[in-house]
């Protein structure tokens, strides 16, 4: 491979990396967003099953007029806020996603350019602070995977939501603590501390 397309190569990896590292604070922080939100969710669906349970003719607020449809509607209206909320958030996710299957795209293209004069020396070469193209060829693939299947796994725990399905809803908070991928966002850490010297570098 001629210096030059190594160079652009480096460079262009360099800048995956660097805007990998933004978008997982992006993703990170919209994700803590989410599962606030799927908080609140379980919490509106908590106090909707109660209301359902409760029989306000028979307490002393019975003197209200239509309390209980009054709350109940309000409770909904709540649940339909949250809802709207989540799918903004999931638009975040998705525009993660995007951005890092895109920048990926773009590394794989220039590295498939530039095959035939890529040896297979130079593609596992190491240094002190920079790994082989081929490790962060294969990172880089990795963090694609992992943003594509948590934003669909999400994605699908959250489309098909109505207020009034309760059932749904109830089901929401569990699912959703069950997408949680420590390892895969350990991976992720680590591939970044370890690019960390050569995305520094010049």
């Amino acid at each position: 491979m001629s210096k030059s397309s190594l160079f652009s190569l480096n460079q262009v990896l360099k800048k995956c990396f660097q805007n990998l590292e933004n978008n997982q604070k992006v993703w990170n922080s919209a994700l803590g967003e989410c599962t606030s939100l799927v908080g609140s969710l379980g919490n509106l669906v908590d106090q909707l099953r109660a209301l359902e349970k409760v029989k306000i003719v028979n307490t002393p607020l019975h003197t209200f007029p239509d309390l209980q449809e009054r709350l109940n509607f309000k409770l909904l209206q709540a649940l339909d806020i949250v809802l709207v909320k989540l799918a903004d958030k999931l638009c975040s996710l998705q525009q993660v996603r995007d951005a890092v299957s895109n920048q990926v795209s773009g590394a794989f293209q220039l590295y498939e350019h530039n095959i035939d004069t890529l040896d297979l020396a130079t593609c596992t070469q190491r240094s002190a602070i920079a790994p082989s193209i081929a490790d962060m060829l294969e990172w880089l693939k990795d963090a694609e995977r992992y943003y594509r299947q948590q934003f669909l796994r999400r994605k699908n725990v959250l489309q098909a939501l109505r207020p009034e399905d309760l059932y749904l809803l109830e089901a929401v908070p569990k699912r959703w603590e069950s997408l949680e991928s420590p390892s895969g966002e350990e991976r992720l850490s680590e591939t970044l501390f370890t690019v960390s010297f050569f995305m520094e570098s010049q």
